[in-house]
């Protein structure tokens, strides 16, 4: 449904994207993950034609995203990073002004998303928070149901629980059939929604991969706890990854196999045991830190 081939838009200085090739399938959430500059943004501009590529195409439904914007914007839900309102309009005015824009005659999706985010829409948007406002945003991307969305940092300014229904609303649509393309830096937020990630750095795709492989090659983390300083100095010498050690606390990482691991501890007086698991975060941390070390 999306096609992105060997992009490039350079802006000097080494920002922009280079050589930039990936494909979301139709149905697929997929989440694109990098850090400020990263070149989420100018990805997300490409598709909306919003900017013609020195080198590469996008294309979505077969259409060149530059050349057929018009066409491929009427069946697209767009929320964007920074969103521009008419301040002096009520939400309300603003949702029917963009419902104006589209066309759309039916409000039920409207008026459901209003309830499902508890956005009063009698306000000033000038008067409203950062939250209420991307609230509004939220509802103009999803209002006329579109088939593809694409979603840059959804959830900023929103609290924890606006958050929980954003993930319910993402889980809804993706039931539907939707295809949806989201910028985050929300980790818990891609781990909940995405069937893939990829992350970016520096306007090059560092890594790409199947969300449930990505938290397969999580490294786990155990916190053992043991009687004695003594005990715990003795298996820190063990032949296992020790990334710390503080008195009787030892915190080994391991990679798929426990058995040696689990085979060790009976020799030990062991009076605690706790798993921490590797986030998504230390994930593309460790894909950011090993290509940074280039």
């Amino acid at each position: 449904m999306i096609q992105i081939h060997q992009l490039t838009k350079s802006y000097g200085n080494k920002k922009g994207v280079f050589d930039l090739s990936f494909e979301v399938s139709k149905g697929e959430v997929f989440g694109y993950l990098g850090p400020n500059g990263a070149g989420k943004t100018t990805t997300i501009r490409h598709l909306l034609g919003f900017i013609k590529p020195d080198q590469g195409s996008c294309k979505i439904d077969g259409m060149d995203c530059h050349r057929e914007a018009a066409i491929i914007q009427k069946n697209l839900g767009y929320l964007p990073g920074e969103i521009a309102f008419f301040d002096d309009m009520t939400g309300i005015q603003f949702l029917n002004l963009m419902a104006s824009m589209r066309g759309l005659k039916d409000f039920t999706r409207r008026d459901e998303l209003i309830a499902q985010f508890e956005l009063d829409t009698k306000g000033k948007i000038r008067k409203m928070s950062k939250g209420m406002k991307q609230k509004v945003g939220i509802v103009c991307a999803f209002m006329h149901n579109p088939d593809i969305l694409i979603l840059d940092e959804p959830t900023s300014g929103l609290d924890p629980l606006m958050q929980n229904r954003f993930i319910e609303l993402i889980r809804e649509e993706k039931t539907k059939g939707r295809t949806i393309i989201m910028s985050s830096h929300s980790f818990e937020e891609v781990e909940r929604t995405c069937d893939r990630v990829g992350i970016i750095r520096q306007g090059r795709l560092v890594a790409i991969d199947d969300i449930q492989a990505l938290k397969a090659a999580q490294r786990k983390l155990y916190r053992v706890t043991f009687k004695t300083t003594d005990e715990a100095s003795k298996f820190a010498k063990e032949n296992l990854t020790v990334e710390s050690m503080y008195e009787n606390i030892v915190n080994v990482a391991i990679s798929g196999d426990l058995s040696q691991f689990i085979a060790l501890l009976p020799n030990y007086s062991v009076t605690g045991l706790d798993v921490i698991t590797q986030s998504l975060e230390d994930i593309f941390m460790h894909y950011y830190g090993r290509e940074g070390s280039k």
